[in-house]
């Protein structure tokens, strides 16, 4: 019974010496010199006193922690303010930069627009045509041209044959009419030669 009475007493001595070292030890890893501001709330938390009047309980906290803690709230504060500022200016000349690059891409895409449609238009008798127009009407002037060469060929070779025609007909005219004048001069040297022989046949009969 006694043995079981001691080695219950050792045990709550145990426990109560370990938790007083990891109060001491968290104690320990607190301060107001370094951590972030929820550890030094917690340090001047623990390094306070209390009392209680009139039924509450008031933590009475050393005037130094107290300004201490302030100091560096104040400090965190501007550095967060500072951190803040900075990457306000990070986000303004991230926004000037993007919409410096939405500018350019919209200069491009125009660019490239008019480039494509430039691309696909020829100039025709000072008027911009796409390249499909262009080729219709460059098809249909050759297709013309084409045709009138036809044409002419066609005409041409008419009048050559025509003018063979009219050649030949003169030509045969002109033999005929060699034929006609030369009967005609033997008629009329037949003629004379009648005349002439009535004359003599007169003259003789005188």
């Amino acid at each position: 019974m006694k043995i079981s009475r001691l080695l219950f007493f050792l045990a709550v001595l145990l426990t109560a010496s370990v938790s007083f070292a990891q109060d001491s030890e968290d104690d320990e890893s607190l301060s107001l010199d370094s951590g972030p501001i929820g550890s030094q709330f917690e340090y001047v938390t623990k390094k306070s006193g209390n009392y209680r009047a009139d039924g509450v309980r008031y933590e009475v906290v050393r005037e130094t922690n107290l300004y201490k803690l302030r100091e560096n709230v104040l400090d965190s504060l501007k550095a967060f303010n500072k951190r803040i500022a900075e990457l306000n200016s990070t986000i303004s000349e991230h926004e000037t930069t993007i919409s410096s690059i939405n500018k350019k891409l919209e200069e491009t895409t125009t660019n490239l627009a008019a480039v494509t449609e430039e691309k696909d238009s020829m100039s025709f008798l000072g008027l911009s045509v796409s390249k499909g127009t262009y080729n219709i009407i460059l098809w249909t002037i050759i297709a013309g041209l084409f045709i009138l060469l036809g044409l002419f060929v066609y005409k041409f070779r008419s009048s050559n044959i025509l003018t063979q025609e009219a050649k030949q007909n003169l030509a045969e005219l002109e033999v005929e009419y060699e034929d006609h004048r030369r009967r005609a001069l033997e008629r009329e040297q037949k003629i004379s030669r009648k005349l002439q022989d009535e004359l003599n046949k007169q003259k003789k009969a005188k």
